[in-house]
């Protein structure tokens, strides 16, 4: 069956398909690690009002590292000098307190 026929089919069942030729790297992001599909190929399928994707391209795994990123750098300074400790006891105190840097200098000071 030439391609085509196969769209033709397709629209007679009231299925789209859309190529998304601006992709060009895909990432799930699992819990410890992510996957990353990079030179991204993806084609979009609507149907019945659900839309599925067709990803193909290289596929990688990456494990997650802690990342400072996780707070502001203007509230682990503040902890660090209001409470007289390193930036990895500051990190440490926010991650307890939630990102709260009031919560974490109150906790740091008990």
């Amino acid at each position: 069956m030439n391609p085509r026929d196969v769209r033709r089919m397709m629209n007679q069942m009231g299925i789209k398909s859309t190529e998304m030729p601006d992709v060009k790297e895909v990432i799930l992001k699992g819990r410890d690690k992510d996957y990353v599909i990079e030179n991204a190929s993806v084609t979009m399928i609507e149907a019945q009002g659900q839309k599925t994707f067709q990803v193909m391209g290289t596929f990688k795994e990456k494990a997650k590292v802690q990342q400072e990123e996780e707070f502001n750098d203007e509230d682990i300074k503040l902890v660090m000098e209001q409470c007289n400790v390193s930036r990895e006891k500051a990190m440490e105190a926010l991650k307890k307190a939630g990102g709260e840097p009031a919560q974490a200098i109150l906790d740091l000071g008990n």
